[in-house]
């Protein structure tokens, strides 16, 4: 069978440079522990990869976004790790998945069990 897709939603970026990088690192953190779990995850986070191995690039916020809406909107479920309530990107996306009916899920237990049933 093949992997779930899962799209990870998080706070990315923040109002100082060391929190930004916080909320990179966990949320590629979440995507290596779905991933060894067996899912197919994706993290928007892998984003900063573009910018800092290509950082002549003519990138705009916009672009990233609609590209990591484009992941979303083929996902099987989406995962939240922070950001709810922000007034940003992440409740964005809440909205959007719902508007789908893709299952949002903000814990692991409860992504696990929705899982193990979509397996059966």
């Amino acid at each position: 069978m093949k992997p779930l897709k899962i799209y990870i939603a998080g706070r990315y970026s923040s109002t100082n440079i060391i929190d930004g990088l916080r909320n990179i690192g966990q949320g590629r953190k979440v995507a290596a522990d779905l991933f060894e779990l067996g899912f197919a995850p994706f993290a928007p986070w892998w984003d900063a990869s573009f910018v800092i191995d290509n950082p002549g690039g003519h990138y705009s916020k916009q672009m990233f976004y609609d590209a990591s809406l484009q992941w979303m909107e083929v996902s099987d479920a989406v995962y939240i790790i922070s950001g709810v309530g922000d007034g940003g990107g992440v409740d964005a996306e809440i909205m959007r998945a719902g508007e789908l009916n893709i299952p949002i899920f903000y814990k692991l237990d409860d992504l696990l069990r929705w899982a193990d049933i979509k397996f059966i």
